[in-house]
């Protein structure tokens, strides 16, 4: 069982892959919402959903440059959590879409991601960081 407690010891990597993996997450999605930037509203999506979509296409980039780098961690993962409780509502409450159903995407990614960002909020970025580097966290 040694090799289990000796795990523990790899905390600051397993931090920074959780980073690196939400901070792509955040960057690719995010990036791919530029496109609403030429779109217009319609019945289908109305003014209102597509002025939040283009500010998350400016916030979720940024978020995921944040978690990528180490820099303010914490407080991007708490921005980022947000956006994915409004994900979640959006898809479970207004949408109807199940956690997992068989012919379309659930939001049980959604929550997968949420999970990520609430660990890194309370555990910070680890050693590999500029959080560590410039502030000392």
């Amino acid at each position: 069982m040694n090799i289990f407690t000796s795990l523990h010891q790899g905390t600051n990597l397993g931090l920074l892959a959780l980073r690196l993996v939400v901070g792509a997450i955040f960057l690719v999605h995010g990036s791919q919402k530029r496109a609403m930037w030429k779109m217009q509203a319609n019945d289908k999506l109305p003014a209102w959903l597509l002025n939040v979509l283009r500010l998350l296409s400016i916030c979720e980039p940024l978020g995921g440059i944040a978690l990528v780098t180490g820099f303010l961690t914490q407080l991007a993962a708490l921005g980022l959590g947000i956006i994915m409780l409004g994900a979640i509502n959006l898809k479970a409450r207004t949408r109807k879409v199940p956690f997992a159903p068989r012919d379309q995407a659930g939001w049980e990614f959604d929550l997968m991601i949420l999970g990520g960002v609430v660990a890194l909020f309370f555990a910070g970025a680890g050693a590999y960081a500029l959080d560590r580097l410039w502030f000392g966290l």
